[in-house]
């Protein structure tokens, strides 16, 4: 049995507690005031704790054991509720000091910090107990630190930062906390220097991220404050401890620390030093936005070569983080170099340090390295122009070197799939400054980007000759993310010199259309998967420089017929994989991909050179094509889309994909006013209107159901004939006769219940197309001539088309809903229908419709 007196400052006064025999902590006192017993659980009353038993210390480390490692849940919920106390109540504070002064096992220190977190973030507490915790938890890291647990080492670290950002602006002494972790730093053991160095790191983390306890605008002020007041000292130590360890002798107590300190470098140029919140889930951010007084450290050379000296000598991960601090340094604002000299020195030295490791080869076998390697590549176009670049001695050498490098990493594209973005976001970036680019300095574009415009192509091509699963996952042509990020900047590139890549693309493409085109013989179906598989990305590069020509001022004759070549190669080949052996394939994954590559074409195509902009500007386009193909003008290139929309919703019942793919490009059509109208010329469309498709029938489609007739509702409205309404409407009018007839005892069953819910998913799109089709008229329509007609003709036009759809429903199909209602709700299976959605369907539906007969009731 020993005494144990401890003091602790509560409040303005002093309590000294004493403790008779540590196994018994329920016992203990301070002067006039009990101290609740340890391990209570709260009640509804104060004597509700005080009759909860006593624990031993012990116990309590039994209990925090459990609480830590148990693979018992119940152990552990146990454990748990019992222990909860010391995070809840803020008279728990002192036996939270007592366990950390105590307490032989490291759950139970885990306990008492955690708990005093808990307290610091959701309770007001005193500023003299904040600073009483502050002061305790830095001398007893001192004194006990390097003895404890890595994990008990983080947790006291993260109470002692939280403290300090919780009472930044109460008193001075919290914000001395990087002089106290500098004095870590000074002591002789590498314990007490890696504490110091954890300390800055998790204060910086602290400072750079909200939390709950803490308003954001009192938390931007605190970070702000910290930005000015200490961020760039803890830079300056970083940079010092990465100049000091780089020669230690002692790898395995340096390889921490020089972890450490390279982290702690990375999050102090990661800090939100202006508060734009990046997204953290992103790898993209803007300009570093640093402080002027960092310009003498960022401007210095060895600032920048102590982390290529870093990556060279660090393994993985710690040469990944070397590479992340140059990304961020490669960020810095361009406003931050006052003149051009020091810019271009800084700039020069970025670029000799990454010519260097293109030119070794180091370290880029590890994957991470490699993608962060291809990001500071990327981040040269982002943050300087291209004369910028051209001023630079080494620009020459550098430029074939990344050429180079790029050229593999497509070859390997298998392995560099999502570093190769990076990559070709700056040769985007280069060919479209060639235009803004003055002086005579050759940029040795010309030589360099053909090739890689050539070498992603055929890797593209090639890529299909492995051996892919039919899996969502692997094969980047279902994985519609990484195709656009393989796809949103190589058109870019091949526009540069779009004659040199139309020709490779046609090389490649039109020996497969010859061969295709002429042979009867019967393939091999790997070898077809294989032809698809090539094709579709061949249509998707062509699909893409298509698209950029709606956003680019790439619009010369010359690129107009490159275009229609290519995009004749595209409806060619559109007509031959409908036909022979691939018009058994339907059902083959490969030939669905092709099928939605060829929509996404026809989807950039008709935004291009069909639009409603584009009527009149693409003669030469047209002119081509009919050359080639026979379609002379878009009426005939419409029909050719229709044909193929046909197609695609006749053949495949059960794919989804391609459906709602089929579907998109079909409303495309119609929401465009000019299109719509020439859409209404075709008899593809009228077949289409009175085709009953399969996908209609498959219950996995319905979402697609309404869709569909929403795009028939579109062109239904836009003629405005109440008699080719109800033509249209036939269908639906004999389903409706269908149901209306069957027996009672019949309406119950599956079938019916399918039928009826396809029925209103129909509805449902006619109800939409009613509303939808004004906002197209009010588009087409000038307020600026006639205010009083406009109003007039929206709001006519508004009733008529919705009064045709309720005097063709109500009141003579209105039994029908009732009868549906009544039948499902009065059984005993209503779990069953819920299942199945026919209310659900009913009920949206008819919303719908009421929501829009309300909202035209409300018009003048």
């Amino acid at each position: 049995m020993r005494h144990l007196v401890s003091s602790i400052l509560l409040g303005s006064g002093i309590r000294a507690m004493v403790l008779k025999d540590e196994s018994d902590l329920g016992t203990w006192h301070a002067f006039g005031d009990p101290w609740f017993p340890l391990g209570c659980k709260f009640g509804n009353s104060a004597d509700d704790l005080l009759r909860w038993p006593s624990l031993s210390l012990a116990q309590l480390e039994t209990l925090c054991e459990t609480l830590y490692t148990s693979q018992n849940s119940a152990e552990r919920a146990h454990a748990e509720s019992t222990l909860k106390c010391f995070s809840l109540n803020p008279d728990y504070i002192p036996q939270c000091q007592y366990i950390l002064d105590n307490a032989s096992t490291p759950y139970a220190l885990v306990l008492a910090s955690s708990s005093l977190l808990k307290q610091i973030t959701e309770h007001k507490l005193s500023l003299q107990m904040r600073l009483d915790i502050r002061n305790y938890v830095i001398n007893y890291l001192a004194t006990r630190g390097p003895e404890l647990e890595n994990f008990v080492i983080g947790s006291l670290i993260q109470l002692l930062c939280r403290v300090t950002k919780f009472g930044w602006f109460d008193d001075d002494k919290f914000r001395e906390v990087v002089k106290e972790a500098t004095n870590f730093l000074n002591q002789a053991s590498s314990g007490h220097y890696a504490i110091g160095l954890k300390m800055l790191n998790q204060l910086v983390s602290e400072m750079n991220q909200p939390n709950v306890g803490l308003p954001l605008i009192q938390q931007r002020k605190v970070a702000c404050s910290f930005r000015d007041q200490s961020l760039f000292q803890i830079f300056q130590v970083s940079l010092t401890s990465l100049h000091q360890l780089k020669s230690d002798g002692n790898f395995q107590v340096s390889g921490v620390l020089k972890e450490l300190t390279l982290s702690l470098a990375l999050k102090c140029l990661s800090f939100d030093f202006i508060g734009t919140s990046v997204d953290e889930s992103s790898e993209e951010f803007g300009t570093l936005q640093i402080p002027s007084s960092w310009k003498p450290v960022v401007q210095d050379p060895s600032t920048l070569q102590i982390f290529f000296d870093y990556y060279r000598i660090m393994g993985p991960p710690l040469s990944k983080e070397a590479l992340e601090c140059l990304v961020r340094l490669a960020s810095v604002r361009r406003s931050l170099f006052t003149d051009d000299p020091a810019r271009f020195q800084f700039l020069g030295h970025l670029m000799n340090g990454t010519k260097e490791i293109i030119q070794t080869g180091e370290g880029l076998a590890d994957h991470d390295n490699y993608h962060e390697f291809c990001r500071l590549l990327g981040r040269f176009k982002v943050n300087y122009q291209l004369s910028e670049l051209l001023s630079v001695e080494s620009y020459g050498e550098w430029i074939h070197l990344v050429a180079e490098f790029t050229t593999k990493s497509l070859q390997s594209w298998q392995w560099a799939s999502s570093s190769v973005y990076y990559l070709l976001g700056l040769w985007s970036r280069l060919v479209t400054s060639v235009p803004y680019l003055k002086g005579e300095t050759p940029s040795l574009l010309d030589e360099t980007v053909p090739k890689i415009t050539e070498g992603f192509i055929t890797s593209r091509f090639n890529s299909n000759q492995a051996d892919f699963p039919d899996d969502l996952s692997e094969d980047p042509l279902d994985n519609v993310e990484l195709l656009q990020d393989h796809l949103e900047f190589f058109p870019y590139l091949c526009r540069y010199q779009y004659e040199t890549s139309s020709l490779c693309i046609m090389k490649i493409m039109d020996p497969i259309l010859q061969e295709r085109a002429s042979s009867s013989m019967p393939v091999d179906a790997n070898e077809l998967a294989v032809i698809e598989g090539q094709i579709s990305w061949i249509v998707h590069i062509i699909a893409a420089i298509l698209k950029v020509r709606q956003i680019t001022s790439c619009r010369t004759e010359s690129q107009e017929l490159i275009d229609a070549e290519l995009a004749a190669r595209v409806l060619q080949l559109s007509n031959v994989t409908d036909i022979g052996v691939h018009s058994q394939r339907y059902g083959e994954i490969s030939k669905q991909r092709l099928d939605r590559a060829i929509l996404t074409f026809l989807q950039n195509f008709r935004k291009s050179y069909v639009g409603d902009h584009a009527m009149h500007s693409s003669k030469q386009l047209y002119s081509r094509l009919s050359e080639l193909l026979g379609l002379h003008d878009h009426l005939v290139l419409l029909n050719f889309i229709v044909g193929k929309i046909a197609m695609n919703l006749k053949h495949y019942p059960q794919c989804e994909d391609v459906i709602e793919h089929t579907l998109s490009l079909f409303l495309e059509l119609a929401s465009g006013y000019m299109t719509g109208k020439l859409l209404l010329k075709l008899d593809s469309i009228k077949f289409i209107i009175k085709e009953n498709f399969r996908f209609l029938e498959e219950y996995r489609c319905l979402h697609s159901r309404t869709t569909f007739y929403y795009t028939l509702g579109y062109l239904i409205f836009m003629e405005d004939s109440p008699v080719k309404f109800k033509a249209s409407m036939e269908p639906l009018l004999q389903v409706m006769i269908g149901l209306e007839s069957t027996s009672d005892a019949a309406f119950r069953s599956d079938a019916v219940k399918h039928a009826f819910i396809g029925l209103m998913r129909d509805l449902r799109g006619i109800a939409m197309a009613t509303n939808r089709y004004i906002l197209l008229l009010c588009s087409q329509i000038s307020c600026s001539e006639n205010e009083i007609v406009y109003v007039l003709t929206v709001l006519l036009f508004s009733r008529r088309t919705y009064g045709l759809l309720f005097d063709w429903l109500y009141p003579s199909h209105m039994p029908l809903l009732l009868k549906a209602i009544s039948l499902w709700t009065g059984t005993t299976s209503w779990h069953e229908m819920t299942n199945l959605g026919s209310c659900n369907t009913l009920v949206s539906t008819f919303l719908h419709f009421i929501g829009l007969w309300a909202q035209k009731e409300r018009k003048p």
